[in-house]
């Protein structure tokens, strides 16, 4: 257990001080929940996650980078999968890349129009929203949430889409760590 903690500490030191080009291979990656329970007594799942939101942040150049303490702490105050909120953030703004100005709002809440005083309160803001209005009324998939969500038939897809692109990222740090040749 200490090995893997001493490991986790090195690999996160690298990717702050190291080059941040980073070349992945594919890997397949897992179907997505729409709840998740971090398990926070050994902290391995809250590195893992927060290492995994953060890594596709970056790769996709979002300005929500510093706001990966939002996402887990609003996955865990309204037990979400961790990874919903940020795939919502994908499709409907491209991670926080187009709203409109000053809004905060990369989820499309009303419309887009909806202005949140900042990243945080618009990311725990559309949590709790869609803890309570969506799922703790019976929309437990996330093509039922998109019934309701989205006016379309596809922003189900496309946000599977991206719960499969984390999850993939979360595999390969995972192999990475268990010391299977993979490259990050």
């Amino acid at each position: 257990m200490g090995k893997r903690i001493i490991v986790i500490a090195f690999f996160l030191f690298s990717i702050f001080i190291l080059p941040k080009d980073i070349f992945a291979v594919n890997i397949a990656g897992q179907s997505a929940r729409l709840s998740y329970s971090l398990n926070t007594e050994n902290g391995t799942d809250y590195l893992l996650k927060k290492l995994t939101i953060r890594r596709v942040l970056e790769k996709n150049d979002s300005p929500m980078v510093d706001q990966v303490d939002s996402f887990i702490e609003t996955c865990n105050k309204y037990n979400l999968d961790c990874y919903l909120l940020p795939s919502i953030a994908g499709i409907e703004s491209t991670f926080g890349k187009f709203i409109y100005p000053g809004s905060f709002n990369p989820f499309g809440w009303g419309r887009g129009l909806i202005q949140f005083k900042d990243w945080t309160d618009g990311i725990d803001t559309v949590g709790e929203g869609l803890r309570k209005n969506y799922i703790d009324k019976g929309a437990t998939t996330i093509e039922q949430i998109g019934a309701i969500y989205c006016e379309g038939n596809t922003w189900s897809g496309k946000v599977n889409y991206f719960m499969n692109q984390f999850a993939k990222e979360e595999e390969k740090i995972n192999l990475f760590f268990s010391g299977d040749k993979v490259e990050l």
